[in-house]
């Protein structure tokens, strides 16, 4: 009885850990198929910034570096990247208020996370002005 009650009160917790978009994701191309990399997304100071583990492209070189950046990030290695910050809870399930940074062109937009499915996929939007215009991607939760 202790333990089903104790698992009842840990299933919310659970739930809710889910449900943010701190974890690691597959990235998958905007043609829904090729997977890129894996990117941990972690809070830090209550802001959210996300970070290339591994680059699954086996197109792209594991020595790449980020020559089209112009801000502090131009030169440094691809992987461990930092290509998400400062996104904040907006409410509703919504994270944003951040930048996602492309290091193929070296462009930064303003961002959007929804975490969809239980949690199991994350709806990552980059965008320019508002949110109408940009371009959705569909990650995949790794842990």
């Amino acid at each position: 009885m202790k333990t089903l009650f104790a698992a009842s009160l840990l299933a919310p917790v659970l739930a809710f850990a889910q449900a943010t978009p701190v974890g690691v994701w597959k990235t998958i191309d905007d043609d829904g198929k090729t997977e890129k990399s894996l990117v941990r997304i972690s809070e830090q100071g209550g802001v959210l910034v996300g970070s290339i583990d591994k680059l699954l492209d086996p197109k792209a070189a594991a020595d790449g570096r980020c020559d089209a950046c112009t801000d502090d990030r131009k030169d440094k290695p691809v992987l461990g990247l930092q290509i998400i910050r400062g996104v904040k809870a907006e409410g509703d399930g919504v994270w944003g208020g951040g930048e996602i940074l492309d290091p193929k062109n070296g462009k930064t937009y303003k961002t959007r996370l929804k975490p969809v499915d239980g949690g199991k996929r994350l709806e990552v939007r980059g965008y320019i002005g508002a949110p109408l215009f940009g371009r959705t991607q569909t990650w995949v939760r790794v842990d």
